[in-house]
C-alpha cells in the first residue's frame, strides 16, 4: 500500500513538473516571435521579406523558402501608422514593405476595450517605418485614439481571427 501511493506520488511530480515546463515553453516560443517580429520591424534581418496575418509571421529568405510561424494564442498583433497627408491600402502587414509617412514621431495613443478597460494609454514613438507596433489581447473590439500637435485620429479596431494587422486609415485632422 505504501508503495503505490509512492509510486502515486511520483507520477503526480512528473506530471506537474512535464505540465510546467510546457507552459513555460509556450511563453519561451511567443517570446521569441515577439523578437523576431521586432528585428523585422526595425529592419534587423537578413530574410527577404516578412509579413504577419493574424494568426502567422510569414518570413522568405533570399531564396525565397517561406516559413510560417504560429503566433501567440492570447495576443494579437497589429501596426498602426497615422498619417497626416498620404497613406497607403493595406490589411496584412508587410514588416519589411510597409512605409509610413510619419517616421520616428511621438504620439500618445490611448487604446480601451469594449468595457472601457485601458489597454494602452501612454507617449508612443513610430518605428522606421512610419508604423506603431501594438500586441493586443485577442478576440476584442478595441477604441483607438493617436494625438500628436494637437491632431487626432480615431478608430475602432478588433483583433479576431482573420482582422487586418495593418492599419493605415488613421488620418491626424
Amino acid at each position: 500500500m505504501k508503495k503505490s501511493i509512492i509510486g502515486l506520488i511520483g507520477l503526480l511530480l512528473i506530471f506537474i513538473v512535464a505540465a510546467c515546463g510546457e507552459g513555460t515553453q509556450n511563453e519561451k516560443e511567443a517570446q521569441n516571435i515577439k523578437e523576431m517580429v521586432e528585428e523585422y520591424s526595425t529592419s534587423e534581418s537578413d530574410d527577404i521579406s516578412a509579413s504577419i496575418t493574424s494568426h502567422e509571421l510569414i518570413v522568405t529568405d533570399s531564396e525565397s523558402n517561406e516559413t510560417s510561424y504560429e503566433l501567440p494564442e492570447d495576443e494579437f498583433f497589429v501596426s498602426i501608422a497615422p498619417y497626416a497627408n498620404q497613406t497607403h491600402p493595406c490589411s496584412i502587414h508587410s514588416l519589411t514593405g510597409c512605409q509610413g509617412e510619419l517616421t520616428t514621431e511621438e504620439f500618445e495613443v490611448n487604446i480601451t476595450n469594449d468595457e472601457g478597460k485601458v489597454i494602452v494609454d501612454e507617449t508612443m514613438t513610430s518605428l522606421q517605418n512610419g508604423f506603431i507596433d501594438l500586441w493586443l489581447p485577442r478576440n476584442e473590439t478595441f477604441q483607438v485614439k493617436i494625438e500628436q500637435n494637437g491632431k487626432t485620429a480615431e478608430s475602432e479596431i478588433s483583433t479576431f481571427e482573420g482582422d487586418n494587422t495593418c492599419i493605415t486609415t488613421m488620418q491626424l485632422t
